[in-house]
Formats: structure tokens, sequence, C-alpha cells
């Protein structure tokens, strides 16, 4: 495993990060045992990242991994990245978004408590609350730092502006954003932002919600709960067009001798050292397919055939519903 600075003032941190939000009903259901066997084969296998929500089952995820970690030898070895400020009703639905200072640091003392830690490494609103000033919400964290139940202090989702402005109060150690052959809008101006501020990229969705895994099929089926039974690029129509992109991308992969899974992560990691991929694995035989990325050496004529097989802006169907779409300030038009 190789480690590397999480932007100029983040903590250091494995090539691989591992996306827990799966492990707790996002994706449908999940075996509580398996994922707890998955989060101490990733400490083994040397990732230190270990991202997840305070929103993610409503808690559940944290308390998952708090459990994962009191049973680990590699428990301080571990680097949590916590998202907060996503409101969630009994039912498990979504009814909002809370940002301000208060709600920060109540939001933190519930998380620390469900990992059973003293500190988070990174903390970071997983949305712009469009009520609260960025400088607000990132000065409360800014407190917990210096009171010590912090470390850094990261963002999510945001556009240009947001970042700069998030800069100007406290550093910034990352950005987690969406990330992949079929997200790639941070390379219209977000990523050089990130860049001449020193900030690192955490890049979630590597593998679109399993959409380009090459393992994903037209007819799978999902409940209610999955995302991916709203999300538009798996929805008739779009799902096609978007599976022909898997194919063209799996002849690119066989060729290399590697899978489809493999080849979109290393996509991802080859865009710079300043990214981290996160995998969203949450069994142990898709972790090591997605170990077996950091193996893959991916030549300049095979970044050419991979852009042709899946070239920048071909996927069909936005990344969230409209509704969610709505809230995401990196999609909004931002001056650079």
């Amino acid at each position: 495993m190789q480690y590397h600075p999480l932007g100029a003032t983040g903590p250091r941190v494995s090539a691989l990060g591992l996306g827990a939000m799966g492990m707790s009903g996002m994706y449908g259901p999940s075996d509580r045992a398996e994922s707890i066997a998955t989060l101490h084969a990733a400490l083994d296998a040397g990732i230190t990242l270990i991202d997840t929500g305070d929103f993610y089952g409503s808690g559940h995820n944290e308390l998952l991994i708090g459990e994962a970690l009191r049973a680990s030898a590699k428990r301080d070895a571990a680097i949590l990245s916590v998202k907060f400020g996503g409101l969630r009703d009994p039912a498990g639905g979504w009814t909002g978004f809370d940002a301000r200072p208060a709600a920060v640091k109540n939001f933190l003392a519930y998380s620390l408590q469900r990992l059973g830690v003293d500190h988070i490494d990174i903390y970071r609103p997983a949305r712009l609350d469009p009520a609260v000033p960025i400088e607000d919400t990132v000065g409360a964290i800014a407190e917990m730092v210096r009171a010590g139940h912090v470390r850094h202090i990261g963002l999510s989702e945001v556009g240009s502006e947001t970042i700069r402005r998030a800069a100007a109060v406290h550093p910034i150690a990352d950005l987690q954003i969406e990330y992949s052959l079929v997200s790639r809008g941070i390379e219209d101006g977000i990523l050089a932002t990130c860049r001449e501020l020193g900030i690192g990229i955490t890049a979630y969705g590597v593998l679109s919600r399993g959409l380009i895994s090459g393992h994903w099929r037209k007819d799978a089926t999902t409940d209610a709960k999955d995302f991916r039974a709203h999300s538009p690029r798996f929805q008739e129509g779009n799902v096609d067009r978007n599976l022909a992109l898997v194919e063209a991308l799996r002849a690119v992969a066989e060729a290399k001798v590697v899978t489809v899974a493999q080849i979109a992560i290393a996509w991802v990691a080859a865009q710079g050292r300043d990214i981290v991929p996160l995998v969203g694995s949450r069994r142990r035989d898709q972790l090591a397919e997605a170990l077996g990325a950091l193996d893959v050496v991916l030549t300049p004529e095979d970044l050419a055939r991979i852009e042709q097989a899946v070239p920048k802006g071909a996927a069909a169907g936005d990344r969230y519903a409209a509704v969610q779409m709505a809230h995401l300030d990196s999609e909004r038009p931002h001056r650079v």
C-alpha cells in the first residue's frame, strides 16, 4: 500500500480509501458480519482512510464502524472521515440539511459517541446549507479543531467559489466529490481550484454505484430503499446506453488482463497523486478486486483507449435525481 498526504495540510492516508455507506442499507440489504469482516480486511490490507456519514442508516454506519474498530488490532491506524448535516425521519426519508454552528457541535458529539473515539480525523458538511454561510459552518468546525475534537476540515460537493470562501476561514484538507469515468464535472474548474489551494480530492462514486463495475446487469432487481432504484443512470433507456459504455471499457480491460472495476478505479487514481479513490466495497471479494486496481499501471496508450471507450460526457442521465441535483453546489455555475 502506498500512502500520500491528503492535500497540503491533511493527514497521510492510503492510496485507496473505503467508503462504508453501502454497509448501511443505501444499496439494499447488507450483512453485518460480512461488513465488519470487510472493514477488518481493509485495515489489514493497509487501507487507513474510512469514510462515513452520521446520517448513513441514521447512525447505523458509525456504530458499525465503531464496533469493527474495537475488534481490530489496526484501530489506531484508521483515519476517519465523517460527513454531517443530512436530516432523516424515522421512516428513513430525507427532511433537509442543517449546517448551523450549533448543529455542527451537536452532530459531532453524537458521532464521537457512536464511533467510540475522542476525535474525528476529517469532519465535513455533506452539502452546502443554503441558509448558512459556509464561513459560519467552517468556523464552527475550526472551533472544534482548536478544542481537539476534530483534526482536519473537509468539504463535500461544493463549487470553486464556496471552496475559496471556506479556505479563507481555515485550511481545507480535501474536497469529497463524485469523480469517475462517467462523472467528470470536477474537471471543469473545481479540480484546478483545489490544486491551486493545495486541497486534496477524495473521489467517491468511482464505479458509479456499481454501474461501471462490470458486474451490473440491466435486469438486476432493486428495492425502493436502494439508491439505484431512483438514480437516472439506472433507469430504462439510460441504463442501456450506459452499459454499452461498460462493454466498450471491458474490451480495454480484457486487453490489460484486468477487470472492468479495476481499470475504472485505476483511471481515477491515474488522474493525480492528490486524488484518493474511495471504493464502496461491502464484501471482502469486492474489496479484493478493488485492491487489485493498485497494481494496474495505465500507459498513455491505455488512457487514450479508455477515453475512446468512455468519452467525457458520454453517460446518459444525471448522477442524482433532480431534487438531489438541486442541492449540489458543485453543479451550479460558479466563477472559478
